[in-house]
């Protein structure tokens, strides 16, 4: 039987195109570049490389960035609202004050990420590194962290209401502190005996607050 494919897969991509919407630099290499304030909204980043390139204020609505590399890329302030971050590789990335509602991060490699004021509302972060990753005032309402590494990650200052799930996530020396997680899933005790809380932390219903707590800053 014959490979499907999208109009969109007969087209090779243009990496000298002018920035706009629907863009085609799948595979293409622009790093260190200047591209805020851009509309790239349902963009093709495959496989691109963006490191060190300012995407701040940009628009990515619906843009797919599967496999991208994105080492210290700035998408502070940037709409990426439904956008495709599965697999890229993007160290110390800043997604600050982004609004990302139902993103997906998948898989990605996220460790030292600033995600301080973004709206994850519904963002995927299934099997996620999210290492040492920051999200104070960030909105998380909907989350998904399942299977995601979130080892001294801060999750200390982020705002839940709703459902935050955190089926199989690692989370040693997670900080929770203050946090209300009584309606998070997929929380066990194991995870929380090696997170860091404090006596404001809310946890589900028949999950204990262990007597480690709480952690000291490193």
């Amino acid at each position: 039987m014959a490979a499907s494919f999208s109009p969109r897969d007969a087209e090779a991509a243009d990496c000298r195109a002018d920035a706009a919407p629907e863009v085609d630099w799948s595979d293409c290499t622009k790093k260190n570049l200047m591209l805020s304030g851009n509309d790239f909204t349902g963009a093709n980043f495959r496989g691109a490389d963006l490191s060190l390139t300012d995407m701040r204020n940009t628009t990515l609505t619906a843009a797919d960035l599967e496999k991208a590399t994105l080492i210290r890329t700035w998408f502070n302030d940037a709409r990426l609202d439904k956008a495709n971050f599965a697999r890229v590789e993007a160290y110390r990335s800043g997604f600050k004050n982004a609004f990302a509602q139902g993103a997906s991060f998948a898989s990605a490699e996220l460790q030292r990420a600033s995600f301080n004021g973004a709206d994850l509302s519904h963002a995927n972060f299934a099997k996620a590194d999210l290492s040492r990753a920051d999200f104070d005032n960030a909105i998380l309402s909907g989350a998904s962290f399942a299977y995601a590494n979130l080892s001294r990650a801060d999750l200390s200052q982020a705002n839940v209401e709703g459902t935050l799930g955190f089926d199989r996530a690692f989370m040693l020396l997670t900080r929770i502190e203050g946090l209300d997680l009584s309606r998070a899933t997929g929380l066990d005790q194991s995870q929380i005996d090696i997170a860091c809380g404090d006596a404001e932390t809310k946890l589900p219903k028949g999950l204990t607050v262990p007597t480690g707590w709480p952690c000291a800053k490193d």
